[in-house]
């Protein structure tokens, strides 16, 4: 490792003060997206969001990856206008078309291209954070084309299982193991927050939704009808994971709402596991404050 020991394991405590930040996001993937895109936006001026990255995905809600990361570009200024956002809507860039080949070869977007020439208007003692919600193909495009953008941000990862689950098959990961692959073999100072067995512990539900978000404004009633629609309605028990929530608060306040631990990083691997090798340090979240949060979450998307 090039940097300066000391200057790295700053690097992965969690900011303070005022900070600088892009979001990379599959938004149309799923119904939490949206929540996290919100409250990142909601933290203004103190989180400065610079640009907003639509990342690809495959499942049952696109046709392709390509397809995919359309949906979430147009989810995106979808998201922006009901923030009242609008000004920020030259700032949201599309992504890659599809997944990384291999691991030596890096797919080309406005994206990728537009996190490269930010990160150089920073530097360790003030970096860009990073925090992607999705395929992490973008960020891994933008670290092979450039190696040296490593020093100059923090990658807050949501991607991958908790380390005691049976394996690593989780969307985020599962989709593109080179890229991740990538990620966890640079020397970028890498937050981690794990799904299953860790994050999964972020859930909301119906009766919670309705009391707190429902009718209450444009941007509240989107967010909480879009996780309603999902509720079975059969007055069973049920709830419903907002997880991505949870890589913002890293920014927001980690101390507080994440509980995490410095292990040495250990790569993911095509079979769907862990190496058993280890490298560089990296942030292990392990738990999460759910009522802190979500108290936090649901008042800051009341806010005019």
């Amino acid at each position: 490792m090039e940097m300066d020991q000391k200057l790295f394991e700053k690097m992965l405590l969690p900011p303070t003060g005022e900070i600088d930040a892009v979001l990379d996001t599959d938004a149309y993937n799923e119904i939490d997206d949206q929540f996290a895109i919100s409250y990142l936006l909601k933290y203004a001026p103190r989180i400065r969001t610079r640009a907003i990255f639509a990342a690809p995905f495959l499942n049952e809600r696109s046709t392709s990856p390509e397809d995919g990361m359309e949906r979430s570009y147009r989810e995106i200024l979808r998201l922006l206008k009901l923030c009242n956002r609008e000004d920020m809507l030259p700032d949201v860039y599309r992504g890659s078309k599809t997944y990384l080949e291999d691991e030596a070869s890096p797919v080309e977007s406005p994206a990728a291209e537009r996190l490269i020439e930010l990160s150089r208007e920073y530097t360790s003692e003030k970096p860009l954070y990073v925090v992607a919600i999705g395929a992490i193909t973008n960020v891994a495009s933008a670290l092979l084309l450039d190696a040296s953008m490593a020093e100059r941000i923090v990658l807050v990862w949501l991607g991958g299982h908790g380390r005691m689950w049976p394996d690593t098959k989780e969307f985020n990961l599962w989709q593109d193991v080179a890229a991740a692959r990538v990620v966890f073999d640079s020397d970028v100072p890498l937050i981690q927050l794990p799904c299953m067995g860790v994050v999964s512990a972020f859930t909301t539900t119906a009766p919670e939704l309705r009391y707190h978000l429902l009718g209450k404004n444009p941007l509240a009633d989107y967010l909480a009808q879009n996780v309603l629609d999902c509720y079975p309605g059969n007055n069973s028990p049920w709830s419903r994971v907002i997880w991505d929530v949870t890589a913002v608060a890293w920014l927001t306040d980690a101390r507080r709402y994440l509980m995490w631990e410095i292990v040495p990083r250990r790569r993911p691997t095509y079979d769907g596991h862990y190496e058993t090798a280890e490298g560089v340090p990296m942030v292990y979240v392990y738990h999460v404050h759910r009522d802190r949060l979500m108290s936090d979450l649901f008042g800051k998307l009341l806010e005019e």
